[in-house]
């Protein structure tokens, strides 16, 4: 069964609910799934639909499209229509750590993350056998600081070349320029291992063990030209303590790192995810 996914963020005021449901009962649409919020401190409303043609209707989503915008503009609406029959495209980005890239590859073979995966991109040639493997496109792009520029170039024509609608940095160990992330905004996510805004930057695990912390997470978050300040999608803890050394703490931190890419991936993926300023709004 086709559904489709209507999200919509506006002003707030009166009547948002009750244009968006009686515009899609007039099209013939039934309403599986209705989530909303509404954010009193910046006054912005933020809606997702989720919706099916009813049985025995002539489905026509080009009409329920440009029908949509005579509900949009009287209310200042910036909205987005998506079909489950076409799957968001996605490359990942790695370096050598492999924990996040198998537990990608292994849970988009299982069918929880619904994308189509158009490249593995990397510095490194460590992990060209697990995409290859998986019948992946791998793409060797070594970076240094004479040719940075020159890949990113061309990341951006494989992006553009293949249609990729996101990007994910599965614990890839390189910087993105500034221009790369306005070009990417909103529609790349990074794994970084902390539970951030505490310990940005290189060995956060480190960071961490010399504060004698006792919770060490992960965050996974969009990718801004801020290091590691992105929009926070999803975290992850795990308890430890004063017996734990630095490289325990790194070995313990891969599960709650797979744990909070993997889920912030599958909001994204299910457009549960809106941008609001500095944060997000998820509805899960």
């Amino acid at each position: 069964m086709n559904q489709f996914v209507l999200n919509i963020s506006c002003p707030a005021r009166s009547g948002i609910v009750a244009a968006v449901t009686t515009f899609l009962a007039n099209q013939q649409c039934y309403i599986s799934e209705l989530a909303q919020f509404d954010d009193e401190v910046t006054s912005r409303f933020f809606m997702r639909a989720v919706f099916r043609f009813n049985d025995g209707c002539e489905p026509d989503i080009d009409r329920v499209r440009s029908g949509f915008v005579d509900v949009a503009i009287p209310l200042d609406m910036q909205w987005e229509l998506f079909s489950s029959s076409q799957p968001p495209k996605v490359l990942i980005m790695v370096s050598k750590f492999d924990h996040c890239l198998v537990d990608l590859l292994y849970r988009h073979h299982k069918g929880e993350l619904d994308m189509e995966i158009t490249a593995v991109v990397s510095n490194h040639l460590d992990l060209r056998h697990m995409a290859e493997r998986e019948g992946i496109r791998f793409v060797y792009l070594p970076v240094n600081k004479d040719n940075k520029a020159q890949q990113e170039a061309e990341l951006i024509k494989i992006l553009e070349d293949t249609g990729t609608d996101l990007v994910v940095l599965a614990r890839y160990m390189q910087i993105l320029s500034d221009d790369l992330c306005r070009k990417l905004s909103g529609r790349a996510i990074n794994i970084h291992h902390s539970f951030l805004p505490g310990f940005k930057g290189a060995k956060p695990y480190h960071q961490a063990y010399a504060r004698g912390v006792k919770l060490i997470g992960a965050t996974a978050h969009y990718v801004t030209s801020d290091l590691d300040e992105g929009p926070i999608i999803e975290q992850e803890v795990q308890r430890v303590d004063h017996a734990h050394q630095a490289d325990q703490l790194v070995a313990i931190g891969r599960d709650t790192e797979t744990i909070a890419l993997s889920k912030a991936l599958k909001y994204h993926l299910q457009h549960r995810v809106f941008i609001n300023g500095d944060k997000t709004v998820i509805f899960s």
